[in-house]
């Protein structure tokens, strides 16, 4: 009888693990459970009708859902989209497997599964059952990297030795087509024989030597009964092969007119295919460019003190606490927080944003950015896989394994792809060899294998992931992490982009704009005695000022006699003068005629300013705005998703005269004010009824919104909360960013599309050409070596394409 172990969440007593065990009890089949509390495992022995996923469900509605884990598996072999197919349905029928996506550019497996049914390791033996090598996961973007120039290299190796003996092959098989007097200098010296038995030796060589690798993997898929693009190969070149000997070996047993070889069509096809791999791995390679790019931002040592003198150690010894020396022009170690020394550091790597950013005391400072001419000292807060950059390649990983829902099609399609040509190539075969004319046999046999060649699945197995792989990657390099793969194309499909204000917009934080003074005062003797006045006031306004003379260098005064009068303002007392501070209804409660600043306040609101009214002695002396500054390329970034057809909104909790100011100048089309932080996904969806909505949005408050929307946009300057709400981040704090992640999105999206539509027309235009319908007409009949030819260029463009994403 099987049995199923769960790993349980919840279970926090006796009483649970009773409720764990009769839900399981009462499913049909369960003969037994017994749950644990200390271990939070369910152990199940069950027959028929149960099952894993079932009991699972069960769990899950009894409030005790069982834990899902994931991992990745490194898969070798997988060649084509049928490929891809297979390991999928080779890991999904495994017990407890919730979902599986394997991915053919980076060639890998993404397992979501019932964590105590399966494990790493029975997975990967079930895949290596299916006939592709697979293997846990482990760093993973620089093993890919080692693994790509590993391929490149060894095909490159292939391609050589396949080249060298498939000229001679070729030569002596078409040189006598192409010069006449060559044929008749071949039979004169040699023969026809003999260079039918050279064309035999070296042809064989090519099969079994280079070529070895199209028959090892496509013949034992072939016995499988799930053929792949290797089982094409193989038959194509094979069937040429054996026709070959035949007719060269045991000539009697074809008939006289069809007494001819095409060993060349068979070193040919292997030879060029090899060297469509060759380009295919070659390009793959700088499509993964970005990830190695980031890996190549951690140094590999660190100055680190110990024991009051300073050593260099690997960066992998580093643990928290540490205090890192930075040299001036060095890479930050790991992430840390500057403790010692002021100096700007180049983060563009990480952010995109070219300025260098000041660093001081108490400043976070990120692994892989570079410094710039200062010494600093920083203390470490974050290593290894914790680190920002960890996190990002992470990121990039894992949406660079994503599926996005335009593959479902294709993998539907994929699935049945290969069996459907094998079927085609007999059916050509059979027509040919009954209808065609004189020699039949030979047109049958070219037709039939032409087909089998010129079929590409690689193409569109590729035309998505490989796209995905640049697109992500580029992204990355300029700061837009896309942390699941999907986003792209549904951030591609968006009409209207709704920003959060505070901290997206604008800087999120107020700053003194405006200082204007009655007559018989001047500007530093009020903001001296504001500052000394607002000292003891927690209130961010009260910081604005006291900091804005800080910068001026104005000391506060003491104060004394405070009393802060909420919604209305503070009274102190400061250097023997009253000095009182607040809105206009709080002077006229205190006697003192603001009315000659009337229209200047009315004015200052309407630019969205904060009036803030001084009064010295019972005598208004001055009037201060405060602002929270709008980001310098926010207009220009609200500019280009207008011109990229876009339509704008904000969602503020600011008052409507400042957040209609701030639309004004910024050029947004729909403003929703006043809005409480629990009803920005109430605005959210009434501004979505008329367009699928992206939402960007910084703080904690936002998270909601970010999780609500069609697609949630998070700036990288923002809450941790905001960021794990969101499916893109932005690294940076330039709202222009925003622009530049649709742009990507729509470019990974259309060259997606100019893949798909290659690799699909590629195969509607030219599988009915190989089988002979220009011969119909009067047009020739494909030749099996053009179609080797056109099948490797079809992969290699589908490639290239998605390559020309690295300069978006």
């Amino acid at each position: 009888m099987p049995s199923a172990k769960f790993v349980v969440e919840g279970m926090s007593c006796a009483s649970c693990v009773g409720r764990v065990e009769r839900a399981l009890k009462a499913v049909p089949g369960v003969s037994d459970a017994q749950a644990n509390l200390m271990a939070g495992t369910a152990l199940v022995d069950y027959d028929a009708p149960a099952d894993p996923q079932g009991l699972a469900l069960t769990l899950s509605r009894s409030g005790y859902p069982p834990v899902e884990s994931e991992l990745h598996l490194d898969v070798e072999g997988m060649t084509c989209a049928s490929c891809v197919g297979r390991v999928e349905r080779a890991l999904s029928a495994a017990p407890g497997v919730v979902s599986a996506d394997v991915n053919l550019t980076t060639r890998s497996a993404h397992v979501r599964y019932l964590s105590g049914l399966t494990d790493a390791d029975s997975l990967a033996a079930r895949v290596t059952r299916a006939g592709y090598e697979a293997s846990p996961h482990r760093d993973s973007a620089q093993r890919a990297t080692d693994r790509q120039a590993e391929e490149a290299a060894a095909l490159a190796r292939r391609v050589m030795v396949s080249g060298a003996l498939a000229l001679p092959v070729v030569v002596l098989a078409m040189g006598g087509h192409m010069v006449p007097a060559f044929h008749h200098w071949i039979a004169g010296t040699i023969g026809i024989q003999t260079s039918w038995l050279v064309q035999f030796a070296l042809t064989t060589l090519v099969l079994f030597g280079p070529g070895r690798m199209f028959i090892a993997q496509g013949l034992p898929a072939l016995f499988r009964g799930a053929p792949e693009m290797n089982a094409l190969v193989a038959l194509g070149s094979l069937a040429a092969y054996a026709y070959s000997s035949v007719a060269t070996f045991a000539p009697s047993l074809l008939p006289a007119n069809a007494r001819d070889v095409y060993f060349e069509a068979a070193a040919t096809i292997v030879t060029l295919i090899l060297v469509g791999r060759f380009l295919e791995a070659r390009a793959k390679g700088r499509a993964g460019e970005a990830i190695r790019r980031l890996i190549g931002l951690r140094p590999a040592t660190a100055q680190v003190e110990r024991d009051g003198t300073v050593i260099e150690t690997a960066v992998e010894t580093l643990k928290s606490g540490d205090i890192i020396r930075l040299a001036p022009g060095e890479r930050v170690a790991v992430d840390g927080v500057v403790t010692e020394g002021e100096g700007w550091i180049d983060e563009s790597m990480l952010t995109g944003e070219p300025d260098p950013v000041r660093k001081s005391e108490g400043a976070v400072v990120t692994g892989g950015t570079m410094n710039g001419a200062s010494a600093l000292s920083y203390r470490v807060t974050a290593t290894g896989s914790d680190t920002v950059l960890a996190r990002i390649i992470r990121l990039v990983e894992q949406a660079q394994g994503a599926k996005l829902p335009v593959q479902a099609l294709v993998d539907r399609i994929t699935l049945w792809f290969v069996p459907a040509v094998m079927t085609l190539a007999v059916l050509t075969f059979a027509l040919w060899l009954a209808f065609g004319p004189d020699p039949r046999l030979t047109h049958a046999l070219v037709a039939g294998i032409s087909v089998l060649i010129i079929a590409c699945p690689c193409a569109m197995g590729l035309a998505t992931p490989v796209s995905i792989l640049v697109g992500t990657g580029r992204g990355a390099e300029k700061g837009v992490l896309f942390r699941r793969g999907d986003a792209l194309q549904r951030l591609s499909e968006v009409g209207l982009i709704a920003f959060d204000k505070t901290g997206t917009l604008t800087e999120g934080r107020p700053v003194l704009t405006d200082i204007e003074t009655m007559p018989g005062h001047s500007e530093t003797e009020v903001l001296r005695l504001a500052a000394g006045a607002e000292s003891r006031s927690e209130h961010p306004l009260a910081r604005t000022i006291v900091e804005a003379a800080t910068e001026r260098g104005l000391a506060a005064p003491p104060a004394s006699g405070v009393t802060a009068r909420p919604g209305r303002g503070l009274a102190a007392t400061v250097d023997g003068r009253e000095v009182l501070i607040g809105n206009r209804r709080a002077l006229a409660e205190a006697g003192v005629d603001a009315d000659a600043t009337a229209d200047r306040i009315l004015d200052l609101a309407a630019q969205g300013k904060t009036p803030i009214l001084i009064a010295v002695d019972g005598r208004i002396a001055a009037v201060l705005a405060v602002a929270d500054p709008i980001k310098p390329a926010a207009a220009d970034a609200i500019a280009a998703l207008h011109a990229a057809g876009l339509r704008t909104a904000m969602i503020s909790g600011d008052t409507r005269a400042t957040a209609e100011a701030v639309a004004r100048r910024l050029g947004i089309d729909t403003v929703r004010a006043e809005v409480l932080p629990d009803g920005k996904v109430a605005a959210l969806r009434e501004i979505a009824q008329t367009a699928t909505v992206a939402f960007v949005g910084d703080g904690i408050n936002d998270a909601p919104a970010l999780a609500a929307a069609d697609v949630g946009i998070a700036m990288g300057t923002g809450t941790d909360v905001a960021i794990e709400s969101a499916e893109v981040v932005l690294m940076g704090g330039d709202p222009a960013a925003v622009a530049a992640a649709v742009a990507l999105s729509r470019a990974t999206m259309r060259n997606i599309r100019q893949n798909l539509f290659w690799a699909f027309g590629y195969n509607v235009l030219l599988i009915p050409v190989a089988a002979g319908a220009l011969f119909i007409f009067g047009g020739p009949l494909l030749s099996p070596m053009l179609a080797a030819a056109a099948m490797a260029l079809s992969s290699v463009f589908v490639v290239t394409n998605a390559l020309r994403l690295r300069r978006a």
